[in-house]
């Protein structure tokens, strides 16, 4: 049974007017229910992360994450998170962030399982940025390493941002091999090193950006040989996105997870799904993007 990581904490309260469309943390799971997609079995709340949990801390200095607790972050790097910081919010993350890596756990027996949150790239190891403030995917890669769950991993990011602090993170880490498919003129302005990026130009349409992960993706898989496959499945690569300069549509979106999902199925590799951006001004556009996520998983592998 497909197994996908969601708390009702999820949809946290923001000021009227923010760019952030935090409602669709509530919706999608509301409309995965209602047309059958799942049942509510498939649901699971995650426990909140330990404040000393190891695996934190090996992403993230320490100094940041007892900061981040205390809610001492001081007000500029305070404001590049770009959320209003409260207790709250930072249980919130951890909730999110303890969901991956016990997504990964379930990944591992059923050969994938989600988050309806996550994807938080833009954490660095030192600070916040960008709506994300730990980085769950490489909290649940520092997890699998250390507890001999998976030897070589591959994090594949194509969400329509550069995933900078993962790049960061893992930059002298050869056991997890990062790979970014992005818009070249996106924020973040200034690009770390992932080990593999690939910079779109804006307007990539669908045929284009399928084309070009056709080119590399396969490869690196079979040169790599990963055990283990961390999946960033953003939907602001949609043409309609107010974040994004691509030129992607709802199907392109949809043809790109089936198509990355189907090589992780034939490959037998197992993969954890986090859902990444997405800031279409029609919450019905991302919401349907993400939702064809859950139906292709479901076609896939159940």
């Amino acid at each position: 049974m497909l197994k996908i990581a969601f708390h009702p904490i999820y949809k946290h309260p923001l000021p009227e007017g923010h760019r952030f469309p935090m409602e669709k943390y509530d919706l999608l799971p509301k409309q995965l229910l209602h047309e059958g997609t799942c049942e509510q079995d498939h649901f699971f709340e995650p426990q909140i992360l330990p404040e000393n949990e190891i695996y934190i801390t090996q992403a993230h200095d320490e100094a940041y994450i007892t900061n981040l607790y205390n809610l001492d972050i001081e007000p500029r790097q305070a404001r590049k998170i770009g959320f209003p910081l409260s207790a709250e919010l930072v249980e919130r993350e951890r909730l999110i962030t303890n969901g991956t890596i016990q997504a990964c756990n379930f990944a591992l027996k059923n050969g994938i399982a989600m988050n309806i949150a996550g994807g938080t790239h833009h954490a660095y190891r030192s600070h916040g940025e960008a709506f994300c403030m730990i980085n769950d995917q490489a909290v649940g890669a520092y997890y699998l390493l250390n507890n001999h769950l998976a030897k070589q991993i591959l994090i594949i990011d194509l969400d329509v941002h550069q995933g900078n602090g993962t790049a960061q993170i893992f930059k002298n880490d050869d056991r997890v091999f990062t790979f970014s498919m992005h818009g070249k003129s996106n924020y973040p302005f200034k690009k770390e090193t992932s080990n593999l990026d690939i910079a779109l130009e804006n307007d990539t349409n669908d045929d284009r950006f399928l084309t070009t992960l056709k080119a590399h993706l396969p490869q690196l898989i079979k040169k790599l040989q990963p055990d283990f496959i961390f999946y960033l499945s953003g939907v602001d690569i949609l043409a309609t996105d107010k974040l994004g300069k691509l030129g992607c549509s709802i199907q392109g979106c949809k043809n790109r997870d089936e198509y990355v999902l189907n090589l992780c199925k034939s490959h037998n590799i197992p993969v954890e799904v986090s859902m990444g951006g997405g800031y279409s001004k029609d919450i019905k556009h991302i919401i349907e993007a993400h939702a064809n996520t859950y139906r292709i998983t479901q076609n896939i592998y159940y």
